[in-house]
Order: structure tokens, then C-alpha cells, then sequence
């Protein structure tokens, strides 16, 4: 079977769960199926054979199964929101398309994407500056104390952070195919530990100061360490250096130590991770109530769950008893109602994604090529990490959005074109020399 063959048959499942899922919703809120399941699922699996056929036509010999994989999650999160919310869900609806529209376009106009190491500059500069929208007045608006997204009234609103995080990529990227010989010659030994040059190894300075930056200036920990995560993964594969990553990690460490222990807002989300359960934070007006009936949805959960649809979302008397369920909790949503079992084979098709893309960077015939597979890929598992170790009490929890899942305009647009800068990268190393 050839590879093109393996993805159309990969795509079958996740319209079947697309109709599955809302059969189960329409069972489970009016006890009688609907015919608007199949219809949605026909829907689902359209959108996905069209855009398969347009990969078939223009990345022959792309990675077959990154796509599928991306499709189950979609049609996954779709039916999880539509249980949440069905307005909501018709919404994530048709900004799947207009992913899948600007996927398309990604492929169309870089289908030589080395051409963006001429722009490297360029594209950090804008990334930054896309980074400081949130904390303009008037449009930048906080959410739990964060600010991570920019609203234009009438038009609509989105995350920045999800598109500069496809940008700092593209940079280190380039970049680091520059210097990665002098990074490795360079530098001195100290206590038979290599550092590495200071000169060339400004810029990566420059990024740890953002990622701190970013801590200070809009109070969102995921994007840091997303960030930070993200740079510390390509750094590695370029040098083959560990000291290069030690050192990296205690200057994050250090950071992260100050900032939390000297910077109010930041201190009191340690302080909510630390003691959830403290009487006096869970009250609180930014307190631990939303970290606290996380657990407390996951532990009831068990190891097969409720039951689709049965999980407690308000209170009886009015009121919400999981806040932001479409969004930052959609985890815990997932664990309650399908249990432990449910929950690891999401983070097991998220973990296929991610081998899909190393395996991509492997394959890779150049220095750029595999660094912009590696990066991209790792900031799409540093994002499942941070929000995942949120809700489950690994680390503080932040704002950033579960990949395909979550409920987010931005965040599934800007996704969909990294899987198309991926698969561009796959195509291009998967080619007869």
C-alpha cells in the first residue's frame, strides 16, 4: 500500500468517531439517535479527503500518517466541545476550515521553505513584537491574571503567542545552522564543562531573557517554558552539546526561582500549585478553586470513567464547579468522563504525533531542515506538557491550549500550519536524491 493510500485509510477513523461521539451526546441528552450525526461525521470526513487529496497532489511522498493523527484529534475535540457547548463547537467548526485553508496556503507558498532563512530577522522581530500585543491598552485583555490573548471588538480575538511560537522557530533554526560549528569549537572549559562562546551565543541569551520576560511582563508560565523548551531542544541537536542544556536548565531554574519567589502574581500561582486545597488560597479571587476540582474531576474519573457526558461541570444550585471546561480543563473534562485509559490514549496519539515529527527530523537532509522539525515538534509537546503537567498538578497551571483539542481559533489555525511546515520538511527529506 502506498503511502498516500495509508493516510485515506488513516482518516476513516476519525470520522468514525466524529459520528460515534455525536450519537453519544444526542443518546446521552435526549435518549434517541439523530441522523445528525452521520451527517456530521459525512462532513467531518469530507473536509478531511479534500485536504488529503491536496497533499496527495502537492507532497507525494509526505509523511503518511501525520495528518490522521492530526484529524483524530480534531474530530476528538470537536465532539468533547460540542458536549460542552454546541455553539462553541460550530465555532471551533469553522475554524478548523479556515485551518485547513491557510494549511493549504502554507504549502502553496512555501513550497521551497528555506527561503524563510533570508527573512530570519524579519520573522523574529515581528514574533516579538506579536508577543507585547497582549499588554497594549485596548486591545490586550487578561484572562485569570495572564495576559495572553489581543481583542479587536467586532472582529475577533487571538492568542499571539501561538503564531510567534512558529516564528522563533524559523529563527533558531537558521540560525543555529550558522553557528553550530563555531558553538562547538568555541568556548571555553571551565571545571570540564565546555561553555559556549559568548559573541555567537547572544542571541539564545537574548531568547532566555524573553522567556523570562514574557514571565514578568504577561504572567504566562506555559509560553515561557513552551519557549525556553522549545530553544534548550534545538540547541542540543545543533551542538550535541549536554553542558550547552545544563546550563541552560540552571539559568531557567534560577529565573524561575526569582520570579516566583519576588513577583507577586507570579508567586501566588506557586502558591495555588503548592496547596490547592488551603482554605484561604481556594477562595481566593485568582485562588486554587478551578487546580483543586481538577483533581478532584480526575480522581472521580477512576480508570474508565463516568461515561461520556456525565461529568459535573455546574453545580446544582447554579453556578460553575470547572471553570473554563472548553479551555484550560478540557483534560480534566477528558479524564472524568473516559478515565485514566481514555486520557493515556489521547496522550498517546499526541506522542505519535510528536515521534512522527522527530522521525521527520531524522530523515532531513540538511542542517535547517531538521532543526525547524525538531523545534516545531518540540513545541508542540512542550505545549500537550505544560497544559497537561498543569492540570495534573506537574507545574503551575497556565493558559496554553491542548493542540486540537482545546477549544481556540488561534490555536488550531496556527498548528495546522506548523503540521503543513512539517509535512513540507517530511516531503522534501522523503525525495530520491
Amino acid at each position: 500500500m502506498t503511502a498516500r493510500n495509508r493516510e485515506l485509510l488513516g482518516l476513516l477513523p476519525a470520522s468514525l468517531l466524529v459520528t460515534a461521539g455525536f450519537a453519544g451526546v444526542f443518546i446521552q441528552r435526549s435518549n434517541a439517535l439523530s441522523n445528525v450525526s452521520l451527517t456530521y461525521g459525512a462532513l467531518f470526513l469530507g473536509l478531511c479527503i479534500a485536504a488529503h487529496v491536496f497533499i496527495r497532489i502537492t507532497l507525494p511522498r509526505a509523511d503518511p500518517y501525520m495528518f490522521p493523527l492530526i484529524a483524530v484529534l480534531a474530530s476528538f475535540g470537536l465532539v468533547m466541545i460540542y458536549r460542552i457547548d454546541p455553539t462553541l463547537a460550530r465555532q471551533q467548526a469553522q475554524w478548523f476550515v479556515l485551518g485547513l485553508i491557510l494549511f493549504a496556503g502554507t504549502i502553496l507558498l512555501f513550497r521551497d521553505y528555506r527561503r524563510l532563512e533570508r527573512y530570519r530577522y524579519t520573522i523574529v522581530l515581528v514574533s516579538i513584537g506579536l508577543l507585547v500585543l497582549p499588554r497594549l491598552p485596548g486591545i490586550g485583555y487578561a484572562a485569570n491574571g495572564a495576559y495572553l490573548g489581543v481583542r479587536i471588538p467586532g472582529v475577533f480575538v487571538f492568542q499571539p503567542a501561538e503564531v510567534s511560537k512558529i516564528g522563533l522557530v524559523i529563527f533558531l533554526a537558521s540560525y543555529l545552522r550558522d553557528t553550530r560549528q563555531v558553538l562547538v569549537q568555541g568556548g571555553r572549559r571551565i571545571l570540564g564543562v565546555t561553555l559556549p562562546p559568548l559573541k555567537q551565543f547572544g542571541p539564545v541569551v537574548v531568547i532566555w531573557g524573553l522567556a523570562m520576560g514574557i514571565l514578568v511582563v504577561l504572567s504566562d508560565t506555559g509560553s515561557s517554558i513552551m519557549f525556553y523548551g522549545g530553544l534548550l531542544a534545538m540547541l542540543y541537536v545543533a551542538t550535541n552539546r549536554l553542558s550547552f542544556v545544563v546550563i541552560g536548565l540552571l539559568a531557567a531554574a534560577i529565573g524561575f526561582w526569582y520570579l516566583g519567589t519576588h513577583i507577586p502574581h507570579i508567586h501566588a500561582r506557586v502558591e495555588t500549585w503548592l496547596h490547592p486545597l488551603n482554605p484561604h488560597l481556594y477562595h481566593a479571587p485568582l485562588g486554587s478553586y478551578q487546580v483543586a476540582n481538577a483533581m478532584f474531576a480526575q480522581a472521580a474519573g477512576g480508570l474508565f470513567g463516568q461515561g461520556f457526558g456525565r461529568a459535573a461541570l455546574t453545580l446544582p444550585g447554579g453556578g460553575t464547579l470547572l471553570p473554563a471546561p472548553q479551555t484550560d480543563m478540557i483534560y480534566a473534562v477528558v479524564t472524568d468522563e473516559l478515565g485514566l485509559f481514555g486520557a493515556a490514549a489521547v496522550l498517546i496519539t499526541y506522542l505519535l504525533f510528536v515521534a512522527r515529527g522527530f522521525k521527520t527530523a531524522l530523515l532531513a537532509r540538511d542542517s535547517f531542515s531538521t532543526l525547524l522539525a525538531v523545534g516545531l515538534s518540540a513545541m508542540f509537546a512542550l505545549q500537550v506538557f505544560v497544559i497537561v503537567g498543569g492540570v495534573t498538578r506537574v507545574i503551575p497551571l497556565t493558559g496554553v491550549t491542548l493542540p486540537f483539542i482545546s477549544y481556540g481559533g488561534s490555536s488550531i489555525v496556527a498548528n495546522l500550519v506548523l503540521v503543513a511546515l512539517l509535512l513540507l520538511v517530511s516531503d522534501r527529506a522523503r525525495r530520491p536524491e
